[in-house]
């Protein structure tokens, strides 16, 4: 198929430093959906009206969706990707391949007009190729009407039906999704495993199921009162309403996606925290999780009120926290987890999924190739939120992720950051990249820019991107913004390329006037490099190098035990410096002793007498 050609000029290293030639825009798509849901066969039909409105600068000749429940029948792309990459996800491996008709998963669309009008498709895997009868241009809107059906798959990965816990239907992704269209283009990506890109909108989604089903999704029920199952207001009376089956309405306002889950068994508490959020919390009806997840909502209200104050206010009267899924994934206003963990694991892994509501529900950037900004972002404020809602006290929470990185950047395997999704080479290397190189790319940032300042970046990244897609580019200029310092460099080096740091302590010798210290680098990374001098009186300083394409000199909070020194320009790969002290007077010389800078060999960092 021939891929649609923007009318501007597209944009050098997948947008990481990219410039439109227009002003921000972001395509809106708004959704009304009735779906009747079949809990013998688990099978589901729907209708589907999306008003489209093109905000870009751009006419628009072709529309496409996802269809992501293809993805699991035999010899799909996600199937075959599986079968044949050395270090397969073990919760996939070969099932999709053993799946009968009556497991695999499907989406069909029978009808699809647009303004009244039948339109040509073709279904191509997971992604449904739309030709419209007539261009969408600049600010025009569309009206799309469908008629669809679904079968929900054995579960497999992320969506399906009848978990290993038990849970009868964790419904994500589950509906034909309009595919995002953005300064890059179409981003009609086949479903092979990875994330995704979505559009922003609101959803009105009515659900028809089984009246013995308690659910739980994205958005706010409307007819809880009719409903009940735990969500009806205080002292309301249920009327017993006729029939078998229940129709759930759910209206989500401002979000790029929507998800649900639905188990007979369901236990639902509600907790209201102080910042009036309702938290929901839907888990199966056994003794043995009981407690734990009785225990897990006053620390989910504790991390909504971190994040609250280290990133911004969460911005929807609701979160859900869901059994259901096939280990811990984000969604719009909820998470899903697997429920049968210890209560370390439990709070852990609802920090993890909670901090996304954050980082790509908020700031919704392009997990397919800035996947390591949603997953590290997370991983650094959730690890940060962990060390102080479970008291662990660590001097250094991200020192997993760090450890992590040193592996990959050691293995030979890594690819850069700024590789799609799905072309990584191994599991094990998109998973150290995504999350634990992601996660050390900001606790970098607080060693190369201060820490009050990388804190004072992650609020203002949100006031000015909150609701929107950012990209790395976006964030970085917010950092330089914030902390006045040229910062490209760093955004390049550790995202576009596998440049490893290494700094040596090379040579120190007496001098006449004191001590004479030779650092070299030795790694192609630059970095700012501080210098830690222990003294035989057990005292000690803080030598600062600061690195000249930075422009410019982190402030410390005890700045009279700092020396700055000159700039080291990169090329250079040795830099000298003096101290006033005979070597006589002094114990050891370390570089970096804080262990926030991602050296590979810390075993040249330290002069010791």
């Amino acid at each position: 198929m021939k891929k649609i050609l923007l009318t501007f000029a597209v944009l050098a290293s997948l947008g990481l430093n990219a410039q439109n030639n227009t002003s921000y825009w972001q395509q809106h798509a708004d959704y009304r959906m009735n779906v009747d849901m079949n809990v013998k066969n688990f099978q589901y039909t729907g209708d589907q009206e999306l008003v489209y409105t093109n905000n870009s600068p751009d006419t628009l000749n072709q529309v496409f969706y996802h269809l992501f429940f293809n993805a699991f029948q035999p010899g799909s792309e996600m199937d075959v990707r599986s079968r044949t990459i050395s270090d397969p996800d073990r919760r996939v491996g070969d099932r999709i391949s053993k799946l009968s008709p009556a497991q695999q998963g499907y989406l069909k669309v029978k009808s699809l007009s647009r303004d009244g009008k039948q339109l040509q498709y073709e279904e191509v895997g997971t992604v449904l190729e739309v030709q419209l009868d007539k261009p969408i241009l600049p600010g025009e809107k569309a009206t799309f009407k469908m008629e669809f059906e679904g079968q929900v798959p054995e579960q497999i990965r992320r969506s399906g039906r009848n978990s290993s816990e038990g849970v009868a239907l964790s419904m994500t992704q589950w509906y034909p999704k309009l595919a995002e269209y953005d300064f890059q283009g179409w981003h009609a990506d086949p479903y092979i495993g990875r994330e995704w890109h979505g559009v922003w909108g609101n959803f009105d989604v009515k659900i028809n199921i089984d009246k013995s089903y308690t659910v739980g999704a994205s958005g706010i029920l409307q007819n809880a009162n009719e409903i009940g199952h735990g969500y009806e207001d205080e002292g309301v009376k249920v009327k017993n309403k006729k029939g078998d089956k229940h129709t759930w309405h759910f209206i989500a306002e401002k979000v790029h996606d929507f998800s649900w889950a639905a188990d007979p068994e369901y236990i639902h508490d509600k907790r209201t925290a102080a910042d009036g959020t309702v938290l929901h919390f839907l888990y199966k009806d056994n003794p043995e999780i009981k407690e734990n997840w009785k225990n897990l909502q006053p620390k989910t209200e504790e991390l909504l009120k971190f994040f609250n104050e280290h990133i911004g206010p969460y911005p929807w009267p609701q979160y859900s926290v869901i059994q259901g899924g096939d280990g811990g994934m984000e969604y719009a206003m909820l998470t899903l987890i697997t429920g049968e963990r210890n209560f370390g694991s439990l709070v852990g892994v609802t920090a993890h999924e909670m901090a996304h509501a954050w980082f790509q529900h908020l700031m919704a950037t392009n997990e397919s190739i800035h996947e390591w900004m949603d997953e590290g972002f997370t991983s650094y404020i959730s690890s940060k939120a962990m060390n102080e809602v479970m008291n662990q006290n660590k001097e250094n929470p991200y020192e997993g992720a760090y450890n992590s990185y040193l592996r990959l950047a050691t293995s030979g395997v890594e690819q850069p950051q700024s590789t799609h999704a799905d072309r990584y080479t191994y599991n094990a290397a998109y998973g150290a990249s995504a999350y634990s190189k992601g996660e050390v790319f900001l606790a970098q940032l607080g060693y190369i820019i201060g820490e009050e300042n990388l804190q004072k970046t992650l609020k203002r990244y949100y006031n000015d991107w909150k609701f929107k897609h950012p990209t790395p580019n976006d964030f970085i200029r917010v950092a330089e913004k914030v902390s006045g310092a040229e910062l490209d460099w760093y955004l390049r080096d550790w995202t576009q390329t596998t440049n490893t740091i290494d700094y040596a302590v090379q040579n120190v010798q007496e001098e006449e006037t004191g001590t004479q210290v030779t650092l070299e680098r030795i790694g192609v990374m630059p970095m700012p490099v501080e210098v830690t001098v222990n003294y035989t009186n057990g005292s000690s300083k803080q030598v600062y190098i600061p690195l000249q394409m930075m422009r410019w000199e982190k402030p410390f909070e005890d700045a009279e035990n700092v020396v700055i020194k000159d700039d080291w320009a990169w090329a250079y790969p040795t830099y000298t410096f003096s101290l006033e002290e005979p070597l006589s007077e002094i114990s050891s010389i370390e570089i970096d002793s804080s262990k926030l800078m991602a050296d590979i060999n810390r075993e040249n960092n330290v002069y010791q007498k």
